[in-house]
């Protein structure tokens, strides 16, 4: 897997004997001056020598993981580490922490990266099949994809939109074009601007672009009947959203949450349902060693309620 080329070689060495044995991994916790963590489906794991020594995780440990990052070059990186993440080819993802430094109130940048969450992206096909004769009545519904963080809403939003993009002969749909707007790479995970994940045959990518602009720019430029992002939050998302919805387009779209009425708490996702932006809710929730549930709920009275 391309993402262990970030870790120290002595570290790549003995994290692949544990996958040897293992599968599902889902993280790399990375704390300087602390055992190095393996986070399965199952549950963590911490890793030891085989004289049953901790695998310690050093502060040398720690700059080869940054420069490797960064090839070398913090400064070319600032951009990321301020949102607190970077993405790796495939999809991956690197959460950093370590001294904020703010201006003007805002985050600048952060320095003595001494934590790391390496993230490990996942593409897995027809996760989202059962839930589609949910989400499709006569045209695609517009759906928010709920769930906590690892509950797989990525994974299960790129395999929504395979389906969408290429049809479901079983279920008599038919393909449509799909936009993704891939603002962190990681839904279709391109590289060179071709993507790296299976997202179906009339699927158009706007790859590291903001939602709410690239939201626009698809719709002028590629005329999609669906489009697709992935954690909205911000004003701008919900304006973009509207404008979709108000010429013709169907939305995909996840946010964080660890329940309907959670998400419903949050003003922006409250004004887009109080206008009937959203049709139906799917949340997700990971039930551990090896399995997912959803669970669709209707917000229009056009749809009878269905629940899976």
């Amino acid at each position: 897997m391309p993402v262990f080329s970030i870790l120290p070689q002595p570290l790549q060495s003995i994290v692949r004997s544990f996958l040897d044995t293992k599968n599902d991994l889902e993280e790399i916790r990375l704390r300087v001056g602390m055992p190095v963590e393996l986070l399965f489906r199952a549950g963590p794991l911490f890793l030891t020598k085989k004289t049953g020594e901790a695998v310690e995780f050093t502060k040398e440990d720690a700059r080869y993981v940054l420069n490797q990052l960064s090839h070398y070059s913090i400064y070319a990186f600032e951009e990321e580490l301020r949102q607190g993440f970077i993405t790796l080819e495939g999809g991956h993802r690197v959460g950093v922490g370590g001294k904020v430094l703010v201006e003007n109130g805002k985050v600048r940048t952060i320095t003595g990266v001494s934590f790391f969450n390496v993230r490990i992206a996942s593409a897995k096909q027809g996760v989202a099949r059962p839930y589609v004769k949910y989400l499709y009545d006569r045209r695609w519904l517009t759906t928010l994809i709920i769930g906590p963080p690892q509950a797989g809403k990525t994974t299960f939003l790129r395999d929504l939109a395979r389906i969408a993009s290429s049809g479901e002969p079983e279920e008599n749909i038919p393909s449509s074009k799909v936009g993704i707007i891939d603002e962190r790479s990681e839904i279709a995970a391109c590289r060179s601007g071709i993507p790296r994940h299976e997202v179906g045959v009339r699927t158009d990518v706007l790859d590291s672009c903001p939602k709410a602009e690239g939201m626009m720019m698809m719709i002028r430029s590629m005329s999609p009947e669906v489009l697709v992002v992935d954690e909205i939050g911000r004003k701008e998302d919900a304006e973009a959203i509207f404008e979709a919805i108000h010429a013709g387009v169907t939305v995909f779209a996840t946010a964080h949450g660890r329940s309907k009425e959670e998400v419903l708490k949050r003003p922006m996702i409250t004004q887009l349902v109080s206008e009937g932006i959203f049709e139906c809710i799917l949340e997700i929730s990971s039930e551990g060693r090896g399995g997912r549930k959803g669970k669709v709920s209707y917000l229009t009275d056009r749809f009878r309620v269905k629940e899976r």
